[in-house]
């Protein structure tokens, strides 16, 4: 499994748009193939840093899905719209269970 985490903090003035981008974002992601997990979250000590939170299948799952034209054009968008670079972890992960 993949693991993806990565944040963007927003501008006052564009965190509406950030919002609804990454919303709009993370619905459409989890239609694809071998996406386990998409979500986005609310930072509870900067409000205006949202959080993902993805889990792939495989790293060709997550391949396909940066190949898709609407995922780079929301890439292009958030940074645009972002105070600082937005950040990206991936991982190469296995699960674990007591």
């Amino acid at each position: 499994m993949i693991l993806v985490t990565g944040s963007v903090v927003a501008r006052p003035d564009t965190f509406a748009d950030v919002l609804r981008l990454s919303l709009e974002h993370v619905h459409r992601s989890r239609t694809e193939p071998g996406c386990i997990a998409h979500a986005v979250h609310r930072d509870c000590e900067d409000d205006l840093r949202l959080v993902f939170v993805e889990r792939w299948a495989d790293m060709a799952a997550l391949t396909a899905h940066f190949a898709v034209p609407a995922s780079r054009a929301f890439g292009k968008a958030l940074a645009g719209l972002a105070a600082r670079a937005p950040d990206l972890q991936i991982y190469d992960a296995s699960e674990i269970r007591p």
